[in-house]
C-alpha cells in the first residue's frame, strides 16, 4: 500500500451532511487530476481537512494508488482512513470512454469500468466519473452518441447493484456539446446514471449557459470546476443555476499543479463561497 501510506436526486440531497455546507447547501471537494497527482492518501485527506475541503475524487492512475489492483484488506484501509476523516470519498475518475468504434475494445472498457464499480463500492465511495471523449469520423454521430448511451446504460444497471452512480462528464472534441451529452442521457436512461459538469468554454455555445444547463439540469449530480479567476467563464452564474436547482452535491476543484497547494486550495475556497454570496 506504498500510494495510500439510485435515483439521482434523493441521492444528492443525502449528500448534503453536517460536515459544513455553505448556506447554498453545496460542497466543495478537489479532483486529484492535477493539483494532488503526487499526494497519497494520508497527504489528500491531510491537506484537504486544512483547507477545509469536504471531499474529493481520486483520478486513477495517480500516486495515491486507489486502483483495481488492490487487496481486499488494502481497500478496506482506504475505507477506514476516510472514514476517520472529515473527507469524503466522493468518487473515483476514471479516464474510461465508450466512442470507440472497435467493438472489442468497447466490451473490454465496460467491463473494466465494472471492475472500479467494485472498487468505489469496496473503498467507500458513491460513483465512478467516466467520460465520452470524441467523434470517430467514419461514424455517423447519432450512432457514436446512442453506442455510448448503451454502454452507460449496461454500467448504470451494474452500478445500481452495488451502491454506485456513473457521472457522465462533458468531455471530449464534439461529446463536449451539451445536446450531445442530452442524447447519450437519453439514450442511457438509467437512475444511477448522471452528469458531471465540467465548466467547459463550450457550455457557451449555441443558445450560451442557461440554455445548455437547462438541457441537463436534472440530471447534474456531481460537478467539476476549473480555476475561478478565469474570467471567460461566468462562474457566479454557473453557481446561481446550480443553486436554484437545489443541488446539494459537489463541486470539485480541478486546478493544476503549486509549489504551495494549501494556500491555493484556501484561496479557492474563499472564491468560491465569495460568488454564492456566503460570508
Amino acid at each position: 500500500m506504498a500510494g495510500l501510506g439510485v435515483g439521482l436526486r434523493p441521492a444528492v440531497a443525502a449528500e448534503a451532511s453536517s460536515r459544513g455546507a455553505g448556506r447554498s447547501g453545496m460542497r466543495l471537494g478537489l479532483v486529484t487530476y492535477n493539483l494532488a497527482k503526487d499526494w497519497d492518501v494520508p497527504t489528500v485527506i491531510q491537506n484537504c481537512t486544512q483547507a477545509r475541503f469536504e471531499g474529493v475524487e481520486l483520478r486513477t492512475t495517480h500516486a495515491h494508488g486507489v486502483e483495481v489492483t488492490l487487496s481486499a484488506a488494502e481497500r478496506t484501509e482506504v475505507r477506514r482512513r476516510f472514514a476517520d476523516s472529515p473527507v469524503e470519498l466522493f468518487g473515483l475518475g476514471s479516464a474510461f470512454d465508450y466512442h470507440t468504434p472497435d467493438a472489442a475494445k468497447l466490451r473490454r472498457d465496460i467491463e473494466a469500468t465494472k471492475e472500479y464499480i467494485v472498487l468505489a463500492h469496496d473503498v467507500g465511495a458513491s460513483g465512478v466519473k467516466v467520460r465520452p471523449n470524441g467523434l470517430p469520423k467514419e461514424v455517423p454521430v447519432e450512432r457514436t452518441l446512442e453506442q455510448i448511451g448503451r454502454a452507460l446504460r449496461e454500467l448504470g444497471e451494474f452500478a445500481a447493484g452495488h451502491g454506485q452512480q456513473i457521472r457522465l462528464e462533458v468531455h471530449g472534441a464534439g461529446t463536449s456539446s451539451l445536446p450531445h451529452i442530452r442524447a447519450i442521457m437519453d439514450v442511457a436512461d438509467h437512475p444511477s446514471v448522471g452528469v458531471c459538469w465540467n465548466s467547459n468554454q463550450t457550455d457557451l455555445e449555441g443558445d450560451g449557459l442557461d440554455a445548455n444547463f437547462d438541457r441537463v439540469k436534472e440530471r447534474i449530480i456531481a460537478v467539476h470546476m476549473r480555476d475561478l479567476f478565469l474570467e471567460e467563464y461566468p462562474w457566479r452564474r454557473l453557481l446561481a443555476r446550480l443553486n436554484g436547482i437545489g443541488f446539494r452535491g459537489f463541486c470539485l476543484a480541478e486546478i493544476p499543479e503549486s509549489r504551495d497547494p494549501l494556500r491555493v486550495m484556501r484561496y479557492y475556497r474563499a472564491l468560491w463561497l465569495a460568488y454564492q454570496g456566503v460570508s
